[in-house]
């Protein structure tokens, strides 16, 4: 998606139809600048990005139904319908759409009676005709920018932080499959399933009084198991929410007086508890892949051992090394003449002296296969000790992850209970509603694992009959025909579950790095980033040669955040111009627009983002204060910038303070005094000196 232009109507603080805002996108000067003092509109223009392709806004957008400018109503009669709207031009694949979001408000005698909204899709054709799609606007915006990764690409920066802290990973993990072109296979192995029930449900039909038996035990597994992924669902989404209330009470209770040092420790707690546990996890995986990949060698040391006797009485034999080969022999007994010029005769004496070399010979063979051997016995002679060294290491590891894990438990019990017993009555209150999510977390954890036990089960259970129902003698040819089909349909949904796996694990692992590399270029610290399975991003050190976790400052979680949306663009960028490019939409071009993004910076952090940020970016929209762009963001980014707009705020106020700015030379009003009693920002182009 490449934004090419923006306009407004009576949206918020700007009044009447605004100026079109041409956005940069070129290779090289790809940044938009829109300069704004606070309360100017510039959380509005990024609002009406969301507004326009997600019906969307921002958690610092207030009033989300007061869309309509209020000076627009203010002269309306009573009775009359004032309309707002906002307009986005975009360019995706080679076609462009023009996105049109309108709502209308009616104005009551001591109301105003918000309306809801319509949005409106066009595309330009070959003729240069603009016609609406032939699919649902928000489906095809959807498949072009998935609405649940849209604030990572439309954000405030001053509440980025936020991406790290968010409780919906599930979201991006599966909108970035999406993007990654996963979901062409989910949605492929889902329409093959129902095609396979479909013939399942023919065979039934047709089969042996056996075959349909087994057909419909199959079949009843199969509906309990949809029906327990359902449940699955509904318990990630409950998860979410429960995680929700528990952040909303503990910050609660960073807020109380007395408490906001033991929250902030029982949140690092938690965190590393979590940390801790998956590492605990991924120890347990390592010691397991070392036994079932490496754990026979230490069952053969017999074997090797008789091997080396067995060599060793060849050579003490003198059998080994052999002093002649097979083919020398052969080819002597061929040209019947012996290497002294004897003639080989056969039946004569010197043929049967040669031919007995034969059976020498042969050991030439065995020699070959003795050193072939041996080196596989060597290198399983030297890799028992490295297993069991492995073996040792993720032993103690486990030991000591649990270790540390009953501390961590230990303390924030401690913690937990001190806050039970706190002689203040909002702090027990609120620590009776944690202690609640978080057995509630624990139910259903525990029933989550319980259903995904039993959905095994019941998969083995359903492969088996598959196997019995293939097996089962076919009775008519059309059944034997409906069979193949269903084997085959089977086989591919297996293939495909493969590649998907394969394709999502193989994406995170690069997806991760990526955003190592990026945060490392930005951030002056040691910490290294951690993407899990989940998405989650977390922060990690090296303490006494152990991973720990990082209780990160809101700066270095809004650079860790930047650092996952740069790399989830260039990784999507870069897979889209390779081998999956047969999966993939064309989603190798993503627009960022940032209001915001320098606040809690400091000067370092300031010039690393501004110099890191238009590399990471096919195309930039950034909305700033004077404050915000002066000095190194303006120094690093101002050789990118293609456009700038000022945001002109018109006070009503007789004794308002005037600001301006200077820019390419030229002095543009950020605040002015507003020609009549109305309040409203106008959009107004920086020129190029003449």
């Amino acid at each position: 998606m490449k934004l090419l232009s923006l306009r407004l109507f009576n949206f918020r603080q700007f009044y009447g139809q605004t100026p079109e805002i041409v956005l940069a996108s070129g290779d090289r000067r790809k940044i938009t600048v829109i300069h704004g003092n606070n309360g100017a509109g510039k959380t509005g223009l990024l609002n009406a990005f969301t507004w326009v392709l997600y019906e969307k806004f921002t958690a610092a957008f207030a009033s989300e139904e007061q869309l309509v400018n209020k000076r627009a109503i203010a002269e309306a009669e009573v009775g009359a319908t004032i309309e707002c709207w906002a307009e986005v031009v975009f360019e995706h694949s080679g076609t462009q759409y023009q996105a049109k979001r309108v709502c209308r408000a009616h104005k009551q005698k001591d109301s105003v009676e918000p309306g809801k909204s319509e949005l409106r899709l066009l595309a330009k054709n070959e003729m240069g005709r603009w016609l609406p799609t032939s699919y649902q606007p928000e489906d095809v915006i959807g498949r072009i920018l998935p609405e649940s990764l849209h604030r990572y690409f439309f954000f405030d920066g001053e509440r980025i932080e936020q991406i790290v802290r968010s409780n919906k990973k599930a979201e991006i993990a599966e909108a970035t499959k999406i993007l990654l072109g996963v979901e062409v296979l989910n949605r492929s192995v889902k329409h093959l399933g129902e095609a396979r029930k479909s013939l399942e449900k023919e065979l039934g039909q047709i089969g042996d009084p056996e075959t349909q038996k087994l057909l419909k035990q199959k079949e009843k597994l199969e509906q309990d198991c949809d029906r327990l992924l359902e449940r699955q669902v509904e318990i990630e989404q409950e998860l979410g929410y429960q995680d929700e209330i528990k952040q909303t009470n503990g910050q609660r209770l960073r807020e109380l007086a007395g408490v906001e040092q033991l929250q902030q420790r029982l949140d690092d707690l938690e965190a590393q508890e979590k940390l801790t546990r998956e590492k605990l996890r991924q120890s347990r995986a390592n010691l397991r892949q070392a036994v079932s990949s490496r754990g026979y060698m230490v069952l053969l040391g017999d074997a090797t051992a008789q091997f080396r006797k067995l060599v060793d009485g060849l050579r003490q034999r003198g059998e080994l090394p052999a002093d002649i080969k097979q083919q020398f022999v052969q080819d002597l007994l061929t040209s019947n003449r012996c290497i002294c010029g004897t003639e080989l005769s056969e039946g004569s004496e010197p043929h049967r002296h040669v031919t007995a070399y034969l059976d020498k010979a042969g050991m030439a063979d065995v020699e070959e296969t003795v050193i072939r051997m041996g080196a596989q016995v060597d290198a399983i002679d030297r890799q028992v000790p490295e297993f069991w060294q492995e073996v040792d290491q993720e032993q103690a590891n486990i030991n000591q992850f649990k270790m540390s894990l009953s501390h961590v438990e230990e303390t924030l019990e401690s913690i937990r209970e001190k806050l039970r017993q706190s002689p203040s009555e909002n702090i027990r209150k609120l620590q009776s509603r944690m202690d609640e999510v978080e057995q509630k977390i624990r139910e259903l954890t525990l029933a989550q694992g319980a259903n995904q036990q039993q959905i095994k089960e019941w998969e083995a259970q359903m492969g088996e009959l598959g196997r019995q129902i293939e097996k089962h003698r076919m009775s008519e040819s059309r059944q034997g025909q409906v069979q193949r089909r269903i084997g085959a349909t089977e086989d591919v949904i297996a293939r495909l579950k493969q590649v998907q796996e394969g394709l999502g694990q193989l994406f995170r692992v690069q997806l991760e790095k990526r955003v190592q590399e990026i945060f490392s270029q930005i951030s002056f610290t040691p910490y290294v980033p951690k993407l899990n399975e989940k998405y989650e991003l977390t922060l990690e050190e090296t303490m006494a040669g152990q991973p720990a976790s990082v209780a990160a400052s809101t700066g270095e979680n809004q650079i860790l955040s930047l650092s996952f949306i740069g790399a989830i663009i260039d990784r999507i960028r870069e897979w889209s111009k390779g081998k999956s490019g047969i999966l993939m939409p064309d989603s190798s071009t993503f627009p960022i627009v940032m209001d915001s993004p320098f606040g809690s910076l400091d000067e370092i952090y300031r010039r690393q983002v501004a110099r890191a940020i238009p590399v990471l970016a096919n195309q930039l929209v950034v909305l700033v204060t004077k404050t915000q762009w002066r000095g190194e963001v303006a120094e690093e980014m101002m050789d990118c910038v293609g456009h700038q707009y000022v945001l002109t705020y018109n006070s009503p106020k007789p004794d308002c303070q005037v600001d301006a700015i200077e820019l390419r030379g030229t002095i543009y009003p950020l605040v002015q005094q507003s020609p009549d009693e109305y309040e409203y920002s106008e959009i107004r182009e920086v020129r190029h000196p003449q």
